[in-house]
């Protein structure tokens, strides 16, 4: 089994890229208006149910509108 301290150097950037993927949607959602697809709410909902890379990808794939 693989120690901590071998997959840390691994889990730290990705966690850093998850949280700043994450503010940059809900940065995004909250200060637009117009959707391709759905609503703030919906996104919004979206966004932090699956905030784990997959609900700000299926957001700037499907729901943003720019």
């Amino acid at each position: 089994m693989m120690e901590l301290n071998e997959i840390l150097p691994f889990l730290i950037p990705a966690a850093i890229v998850q949280f700043a993927l994450l503010a940059y949607t809900l940065y995004h959602i909250l200060t637009h208006k117009t959707y391709k697809r759905g609503n703030r709410t919906i996104w919004l909902v979206i966004t932090i149910v699956f905030m784990n890379f997959t609900g700000p990808i299926l957001y700037f794939l499907l729901g943003k509108d720019d």
